[in-house]
């Protein structure tokens, strides 16, 4: 349990200001004062830690990331109805909670977050979660400033970030991404009765953290040989990379892959080093061209 914050119940502060959950907005709110002061807690030390919360809602994790020691909490809220609650715990705790009111979509946790350790903790809207954590992942510069994620999804995509080849009907793109540039777990699961409205799928809290070294490799090659691979993955890989628009043969051959796997067999290395040898061929096709070599015939 938090410690007791002077503030009151959240079904009160939501009864007070009209706080309808809204679904065009993903939002389900958590009400257990309990439940939110363990996934404070589940994000690490908080004490000296600027933490970005998306979709604070009316507060519950709010006010539990800030009773759990954390030096600033920079939330992000779509919905207007929302500020005047969230003014309500700034005003509790003075200098130490800043809302940003904006679509999370739109905003660079770089700029937010500022100098120092950082940490992202979020009951992320349903309708966007997947969105954001690609963003996220997909940053050009890496490793990121913030040292953790601790963030909640719907269960079923919870165990696609986290999937492997060990996990066949969950692993696909995006555990792919998330394996290559970062390590996730699955903390614990969360059921529908703990929010306000109650979805009608369990959800999961993931605790992502980065890779300050991962393998060597240009995201966008790495997009492509997944999109390819899973694109058609009931196929061998050596007939479904042959969308790539090369011949997949030599590719699988410098990537140590058998042609006779299909996707969901390929580790997360494994396509790192097809995105490498897509590169390099694509590199040797280039300076073949007469474009670029003076000595070809015209």
């Amino acid at each position: 349990m938090i410690p007791h914050d002077g503030l009151p119940p959240l079904r009160d502060v939501v009864a007070r200001h009209g706080l309808a959950p809204k679904r065009a907005l993903g939002q389900n709110f958590l009400f257990d004062l309990n439940l939110t002061g363990r996934i404070a807690r589940s994000a690490g030390p908080l004490a000296g830690y600027t933490v970005l919360e998306i979709g604070p809602g009316p507060g519950g994790l709010t006010r539990a990331l800030l009773a759990e020691g954390a030096a600033r909490v920079v939330a992000v809220e779509r919905d207007p109805r929302c500020l005047p609650a969230l003014a309500e715990i700034a005003e509790r705790y003075p200098g130490r909670l800043e809302v940003v009111e904006a679509d999370a979509l739109t905003v660079d946790p770089a700029a937010l977050l500022g100098p120092g350790p950082s940490r992202i903790v979020a009951n992320l809207p349903y309708n966007i979660g997947t969105a954001l954590l690609v963003r996220w992942l997909t940053t050009p510069s890496w490793p990121p400033p913030w040292q953790s994620a601790t963030l909640m999804f719907q269960r079923e995509v919870a165990d696609r970030i986290v999937a492997g080849p060990d996990r066949v009907s969950d692993y696909g793109r995006l555990g792919v991404l998330a394996g290559w540039r970062a390590r996730a777990s699955v903390l614990f699961e969360v059921p529908p009765q703990a929010f306000v409205p109650p979805p009608k799928v369990t959800s999961a809290v993931v605790q992502i953290e980065p890779r300050t070294d991962p393998i060597p490799c240009r995201l966008a090659a790495l997009e492509r040989v997944t999109a390819a691979a899973f694109g058609q993955r009931r196929k061998m890989l050596r007939q479904s990379l042959r969308s790539l628009g090369c011949d997949p043969g030599p590719l699988l051959a410098a990537a140590g892959l058998p042609e006779t796997w299909r996707a969901e067999q390929v580790p997360v290395a494994g396509f790192v080093a097809l995105a490498q040898a897509l590169d390099a061929d694509q590199a040797a096709r280039s300076d073949k061209s007469p474009e670029t070599n003076p000595s070809s015939p015209v």
